[in-house]
């Protein structure tokens, strides 16, 4: 969510404050007041019309406040002026990265795809469904250090096309960030 509405929120609040650092501050106010309302368990059925909503009630908030002090909020003030690169969103919105990380994706996910079947199979439990080596075992029927071998070949696998793709010499074994589950 914050990677697909930072970039679209930020210019929206930065048009109505008309201050970068205030429409930063509010941005990430809107998101973190969004993610406590999903970890409280409120369905959030549109994410965009609720960061909005919650984006409005704070500009209100912020223009009562400065009303009731006295301050007054002068958008036009020219020290004020946002710089769109200044407050720039997320790397991965950037249509290269964005191309980039797909390409990586989608060959990681042959080279997945390419293992053999019990090997794809014992990967895909422990490292998407989030299966633990000893579940793994017992649902393939196999064991423990057959699980753990099989993860290490498709590691290894996955590591290899990495390297390749980064267009580098292999990663020495204790680099790779390797940890037992």
């Amino acid at each position: 969510m914050f990677e697909r509405y930072y970039r679209e929120l930020l210019g929206f609040l930065a048009h109505k404050v008309r201050d970068r650092d205030v429409a930063s501050d509010l941005t990430q106010e809107s998101f973190a007041r969004v993610y406590a309302a999903e970890r409280s368990g409120t369905s959030v059925q549109d994410p965009r019309a609720l960061l909005y909503r919650t984006a409005r009630n704070l500009l209100t908030d912020r223009y009562r406040r400065a009303q009731s002090s006295g301050r007054a909020i002068d958008p036009d003030a020219e020290d004020n002026a946002v710089e769109p690169d200044e407050h720039a969103g997320p790397d991965m919105l950037e249509p290269e990265k964005a191309v980039s990380s797909r390409q990586r994706f989608e060959s990681i996910a042959e080279v997945v795809d390419s293992l053999p079947p019990r090997c794809r199979e014992a990967f895909i439990l422990v490292k998407f469904d989030g299966l633990t080596h000893a579940e793994t075992a017992e649902r393939m029927g196999i064991s423990i250090k057959t699980v753990e071998m099989q993860i290490q070949i498709a590691l290894d696998a996955c590591w290899a096309r990495a390297d390749a793709l980064d267009g580098g010499a292999p990663r020495p074994r204790s680099s790779r960030g390797r940890q037992k589950n």
